[in-house]
C-alpha cells in the first residue's frame, strides 16, 4: 500500500500542496479530481518519489519510500506521467524501458522481458504499433505506448496522470476497464482525471483537491451526495440510472 501522511509538496519557491493524507490501496482504484493547478500531478509525482516532500511522509508497505533504492521503488511503483519526451525509437523499444528496474549492467533483455512487453502492449491495445517509430504516432497512439511501458514494469502499484488524454471515447473506456482489471488482480491504482463522469463510474475512492488541499475523500456515492465536486469545479453534476449502475452528467450552472 502507498500512503501519504501530512504531505506538503511543491517546487523551489512554490508550495503546491499542504497537509494531504490519503492511501492508494491494493484492489482499489483511486481517482484524483480537482481544477487545473490544484496539485493533482504534484501529489502523484511526490508519492512516486519523483519530487521530494517538503513536509510529511510517503510510506510504501509501511516503510518510508526513501528507504527503498530507486530500483526497488521502480519494481513496486509504476508511473504514467502527463507528458514525456518522444525518442526516435520504435514503440517496442520504448515499452522495453519499463523493464529497466529488472536489468543488471550491461542491460540485456531476456525472454521474460520480451514476454512482459508483449503482455503490456496487448493490454494497452498497442500490439499493432510495436514496430512503428514513436515520433510517427498520433497523440492517442503514443499514449497507449506510454501506458504499455508503465504496465511492463509489472508493479503492485500504478500511478497514472491523465491516462485517457488524447484517446477517443472507446479507448478511454478501455483504459478505465483495464484499470478495473488491475484492481481485480489485487493491484493498487491511482489516476488523475479531468472527466468527472468517467471517474465517478470507474473509481472505488475519490479524492477531491482544491487550493492545494485535500477537500474530500470517499466513495463515489458519498462524494456525489456531498456536492463538493460541483462546487469545486463550478458545474452541475447530475446522474441517471443505467445498465450496471449510475451514469453521471455534467452541465454548466443554470443562470439566475
Amino acid at each position: 500500500m502507498l500512503e501519504v501522511n501530512g504531505l506538503s509538496a511543491g517546487y523551489p519557491g512554490r508550495r503546491v500542496l499542504e497537509g494531504v493524507t490519503l492511501a492508494v490501496r491494493p484492489g482499489r482504484v483511486l481517482a484524483l479530481l480537482g481544477p487545473n493547478g490544484c496539485g493533482k500531478s504534484t501529489l502523484l509525482r511526490t508519492a512516486a518519489g519523483l519530487l521530494p516532500a517538503l513536509e510529511g511522509e510517503v510510506l510504501l508497505d509501511g516503510k518510508p519510500l526513501g528507504d527503498y533504492s530507486p530500483r526497488q521503488a521502480a519494481r513496486r511503483i509504476a508511473v504514467l506521467p502527463q507528458s514525456r519526451a518522444v525518442p526516435r525509437i520504435t514503440a517496442r523499444r520504448m515499452v522495453l524501458h519499463g523493464r529497466f528496474p529488472y536489468l543488471s549492467y550491461p542491460r540485456r533483455y531476456g525472454r521474460e522481458d520480451e514476454e512482459a512487453v508483449d503482455r503490456a502492449l496487448a493490454a494497452a491495445d498497442a500490439l499493432d504499433l510495436a514496430d512503428r517509430p514513436v515520433p510517427e504516432l498520433s497523440g492517442g497512439q503514443r499514449q497507449k505506448v506510454y501506458l504499455a511501458m508503465a504496465l511492463a514494469q509489472e508493479t503492485e502499484t500504478i500511478l497514472m496522470d491523465e491516462p485517457t488524454a488524447y484517446l477517443d471515447v472507446r479507448h478511454q473506456l478501455e483504459v478505465l476497464a483495464l484499470t478495473r482489471r488491475l484492481a481485480a488482480e489485487g493491484r493498487a491504482a491511482a489516476l488523475v482525471l479531468h472527466d468527472l463522469c468517467l471517474a465517478l463510474t470507474a473509481a472505488d475512492d475519490v479524492a477531491v483537491l482544491g487550493g492545494g488541499r485535500l477537500l474530500a475523500l470517499g466513495g463515489p456515492e458519498e462524494i456525489f451526495q456531498s456536492g463538493i465536486l460541483a462546487r469545486v469545479m463550478g458545474v452541475r453534476l447530475e446522474r441517471a440510472p443505467g445498465p450496471g449502475g449510475w451514469r453521471y452528467f455534467c452541465a454548466l450552472p443554470e443562470e439566475g
